[in-house]
């Protein structure tokens, strides 16, 4: 069953990483050569292949290792075997993880892309530039609607929630529920993501349009 669309980037980054998982992968033998790597990546439009050893994979090659590590030293890519110049072992995640903790996995190993696997089974990979494409997508759908003059507010609800006692709360955001200490810190908000400008600070002008 495929995932359901994110509405706001806090909640792309708590779902599943199925949202932006690629499953066409590319896995050759640790003994293919990069030349044979390098077309099927053409191909595919894919940044990288993993390399395998007896149906299990064990190295990932991506477009800058052909880089630095063959066409940069000008060593022949028809003669250079993939377990030369892979990287291994390769990272992996679970289905279930959330793009937030593949983002923080890619970041901890100084990474750009991370393996998603299940009972020993390669399912696809997430990279880097796939979530960040997501995330952009988000942003430009959320200011179009707001310049459109539709109320969206781009802070999730479920952020918030630490909040219990709402007696603490000096003001709330009519309407997203957002907390603020401040009844300027709260017009702000409303004016940049909901469009009623200053109202809360005596300005009244569009109440009589």
């Amino acid at each position: 069953m495929e995932a359901p669309a994110a509405s706001t980037v806090v909640s792309l980054l708590s779902s599943p990483i199925g949202l932006v998982l690629r499953p066409d992968i590319i896995i050759l033998e640790s003994n293919s050569s990069v030349e044979q790597a390098t077309e099927l990546m053409k191909e595919k439009n894919s940044r990288s292949v993993f390399a395998s050893n007896r149906g299990e994979v064990v190295g990932i090659v991506s477009k800058t290792d052909i880089l630095f590590k063959v066409l940069s030293q000008n060593r022949n890519p028809a003669k250079v075997k993939l377990r030369e110049i892979m990287t291994c072992p390769v990272l992996a995640i679970a289905p279930n993880t959330s793009i937030r903790e593949a983002l923080a996995v890619m970041d901890k190993h100084n990474v750009r892309q991370v393996m998603v696997h299940a009972y020993a089974a390669a399912l696809g990979i997430v990279t880097r530039d796939d979530i960040y494409q997501k995330i952009e997508k988000l942003s430009i759908v959320s200011e179009d609607a707001v310049m459109s003059g539709t109320p969206v507010c781009l802070i999730d609800p479920k952020t918030v929630a630490y909040v219990k006692d709402d007696s603490k709360i000096n003001f709330k955001c009519p309407y997203c529920s957002s907390p603020f200490d401040t009844k300027e810190a709260l017009s702000k908000h409303i004016d940049r993501l909901h469009g009623e400008s200053g109202v809360l600070e005596g300005d009244v002008r569009h109440m009589f349009e």
